[in-house]
């Protein structure tokens, strides 16, 4: 074979890093991209990053954030896990390029599945990893998210394989993308690419029972189950700890009935619907996924000196208050509280994709508009709550899982995959011309008739008045100047994808005349997509965006006020009150915090700090050693204060008070006093093995002697038997507990910490972290990789001798 017929396919993976590189040109000096959930994260993984640097180990816990939590959702690496290893491969480039590039080869492999040209599959990868959405969460930090949505594709690509009948290629790319999925670590995603899979195993079902060829439908359907298991089962000790995790965490289902105010809380088995639908589409935002601004782009957008925003404040104010102002004006007037930009996917390629309805026929096109309007539907959310509802409630898992919005990420891959299978077909010599013609033009009626609806019902509708516009009543007139620009917004940018679907028209037109050559009309084409996206991208992820390399690497500085708690090395812990603590990453970058960031707390955690923290009770911060305070004085300027009364690493109480359920457990904690009583909820499997002493010995004493992440050594001497409380997060799947080394029950007290019996004399208590967990998966992870790759080798071995047979 020559090695010619690879240049197209070298060529392309050199297009696909150039383009990446390019975009993020930056990259090339040495610039990291600021991306701010990134640098919470930096806070919240730099007590893991220096364990693993000391230790050459994992800790798979932290104590820098929450007071305690497992590391399995923030950072962990563990055994076995190969697909790691193909995944730094395979980023090789700088991030965000690594996943950039990502988005392209994954759906370069796509369209070579649906036997697609390589030049139209370059166009479509471009398409698919320009889309809007995709560079976007960049700027938000969201690398999982994107690492998640970049291999879709790619497990796409193994199923049509399979069933296109190509059973060896199809269940290797399929297990190898599944366990690659399911590394990234995003399983909202992992979870929304299920309902695509779904809907595509329904459609060929359908084909199937119409063809009356069930038994190669069930072969499929086994061949690709047993490929998705293997590819998860790489992933076990991933996934185990991640099931785990996830029933403690406020993803899981809670033991209260109450609020925090005493109300009535409502029963329920994930999170609440109105925290899942927060971030709902508006039916009429639907619009911006091809008319770019059409509910004025982002939360906040600059407006130039041309703008009514900006003459008015400088008629009012100056041009210097002008420019300040106009820099960030609210130009978003939908309903969600937050939208970094648009989820433009852009007007070319939905252009091609209704080009594709008309134009291509057979189950594709039904699996790929199906689940574009499935997933328009679901994204609506409170918008469409009948629906949405629908699934919260019945369907498993959906309540897991928030911002329904993203789930558009499904129309994001297939409107791409539909157009480029209509440029396929628009330039097959076996449809005929007239075919091509008359779809042609109905692309053009339905999809131009589409912008020029949107732009009606948006000014017949709307009153173009923002959530946020009350804060702009002080200054007469901003408010009528800030919706005449959002109008003019709107109209600008229907305009323009009105514009870019005439010229993409004109392509196709002049090559059905014969006008144009194949070649010439993929450039143009590939043009105008990259124009449409790019322009509207760099709106919002763009070189401004970049800092020096120090400057991302080490996000913090220490204030003088983390300088002066940092002088105190004993193990304690430190109250930021500056911010949110349960919104903030930075405090545990130098301090062991009681606050942190992370979308999935410790379930127990986050209702203590509402029924407690939240409402400033000190016994509860005693109880969790809050030995230091940040807060912030008149100036603004962060300052230390010392609080005497932090109960210390661990402590003897006099009594342990047993009540009935959570919600008696979280309220005795109103007016507990730590120092000298502890509250335990009695449990009826634990009940037989507690035994809290009765007798008081004034003289005990109990000291940390080590903290080490995983393992915290403390020494205790007492005259009799006593019970005593540590300020350490309770997690019973890891932590166990040793006396003199012997493992020892230890039990939940405080609604969060851990409380046990210390038997009388001079003793050293060891608790350590152990979960189970990783080895039990390390054992099925190294099985899966056996069996996936010797199941390959064995259909290889056997197609080979059925083909000698046959000869």
């Amino acid at each position: 074979m020559k090695f010619t017929k690879f240049l197209p396919y070298v060529g392309a993976v050199a297009i696909f890093a150039l383009a990446s590189i390019i975009y993020f040109h930056p990259l090339l000096k040495g610039e990291k991209l600021n991306q701010s959930d990134i640098t919470q994260f930096t806070g919240m993984v730099k007590e893991i990053n220096d364990f693993r640097a000391d230790k050459n180990a994992e800790p798979y816990w932290t104590g820098a954030s929450f007071s305690g939590m497992p590391a399995y959702q923030v950072s962990a690496y563990y055994p076995n896990d190969f697909v790691r290893v193909l995944d730094r491969i395979l980023r090789f480039l700088p991030r965000p390029a690594d996943y950039t590039f990502l988005y392209f080869l994954s759906f370069f492999v796509l369209m070579m599945a649906l036997k697609v040209n390589w030049r139209l599959a370059i166009l479509g990868s471009l398409a698919f990893g320009f889309s809007t959405y995709l560079i976007i969460i960049f700027g938000a930090g969201h690398n999982a998210k994107a690492h998640a949505i970049a291999y879709m594709p790619l497990v796409l690509a193994g199923l049509l394989w399979v069933f296109q009948k190509r059973y060896i290629l199809g269940f290797l790319v399929t297990g190898v993308a599944m366990a690659l999925e399911i590394y990234t670590n995003h399983p909202q995603m992992t979870y929304y690419l299920g309902f695509a899979l779904i809907i595509l195993g329904i459609v060929e079902l359908i084909h199937a029972v119409k063809e009356k060829i069930i038994p190669t439908f069930i072969k499929q359907v086994v061949v690709i189950l047993a490929a998705v298991l293997l590819g998860i089962g790489a992933n076990s000790s991933r996934l185990m700890a991640m099931k785990e995790y996830a029933d403690h965490s406020t993803r899981g289902k809670s033991e209260l009935t109450i609020n925090p105010d005493g109300t009535k809380k409502a029963a329920s088995k994930g999170l609440d619907k109105a925290y899942i639908t927060e971030y709902s589409y508006a039916k009429l935002e639907t619009f911006n996924l091809f008319i770019p601004r059409f509910m004025g782009g982002g939360t906040v957008e600059k407006l130039g000196e041309d703008s009514n925003f900006f003459q008015t404040i400088e008629d009012k104010a100056g041009k210097s208050a002008a420019k300040e102002y106009s820099a960030q004006a609210l130009t978003y007037w939908g309903d969600q509280n937050i939208v970094e930009a648009p989820a433009y996917i852009g007007a070319v390629i939905f252009f091609l994709f209704f080009l594709g309805i008309f134009l291509v026929k057979g189950r594709l096109k039904q699996w790929l508009v199906a689940a574009t309007v499935f997933s328009i539907l679901m994204s609506w959310g409170r918008n469409f709550d009948v629906l949405t509802n629908f699934f919260i409630d019945y369907f498993p898992l959906y309540n897991k899982f928030r911002a329904v919005s993203s789930i558009q990420i499904i129309a994001e891959l297939c409107v791409p995959i539909l157009g480029i299978l209509a440029l396929k077909q628009f330039f097959s010599s076996k449809i005929s011309s007239d075919e091509k013609q008359d779809a042609l033009k109905k692309a053009i009626y339905t999809f131009g008739g589409l912008i020029i609806v949107g732009f009606l019902l948006a000014h017949g509708f709307s009153t173009f008045e923002g959530i946020r516009d009350a804060q702009y009543k002080q200054l007469p007139g901003l408010t009528d100047a800030i919706i005449s620009d959002r109008k003019s917004m709107l109209f600008m940018d229907t305009l323009r994808s009105l514009f870019l679907m005439i010229l993409s028209a004109g392509v196709l037109w002049m090559l059905l005349k014969n006008k144009l050559k194949q070649g010439i009309a993929v450039i143009a084409l590939t043009v105008f997509v990259l124009f449409d996206l790019i322009s509207v991208d760099k709106k919002y992820v763009n070189e401004d965006d970049f800092k020096s390399a120090r400057k991302i690497e080490k996000p913090f500085t220490a204030s003088t006020a983390d300088k002066m708690i940092l002088q105190d090395k004993t193990h304690y812990r430190v109250g930021n009150f500056t911010v949110n603590p349960m919104n903030d990453g930075s405090t545990s970058y130098f301090h062991q915090s009681i606050g942190g960031y992370h979308a999935a707390k410790l379930g127990r955690y986050q209702e203590l700090f509402d029924f407690q923290i939240a409402k400033n009770n000190m016994q509860v911060l005693n109880m969790l050693n809050t030995k230091y305070f940040i807060i912030g004085n008149d100036k603004g300027e962060k300052q230390s204060q010392l609080n005497p009364d932090a109960n210390g690493n661990a402590w003897f109480v006099e009594r342990v008070k047993v009540v009935g359920s959570a919600n008696e457990e979280i309220q005795a904690l109103d007016s507990l006093n730590t120092k000298k009583f502890a509250v335990y909820q009695k449990e009826a499997s634990k009940e037989s093995k507690i035994s809290f002493p009765k007798e008081i010995d004034t003289t005990a004493t109990i000291k940390l002697l080590k903290y080490d992440v995983t393992t915290l050594t403390y020494q205790s001497k007492t005259a009799k038997n006593q019970f005593a409380v540590f300020s350490e997060i309770y997690y019973k799947d890891g932590w166990n507990a040793y006396v003199d080394g012997k493992l020892t029950p230890h039990v939940r007290v405080n609604y969060v910490l851990r409380g046990m019996t210390i038997p009388a004399g001079e003793h050293i208590i060891e608790f350590k972290f152990e979960p189970k967990v990783i080895q039990q998966g390390k054992i099925i992870s190294l099985s899966s990789y056996a069996l996936l790759l010797l199941i390959t080798a064995g259909g290889i071995f056997y197609n080979q001798k059925k083909t000698k047979m046959n000869v």
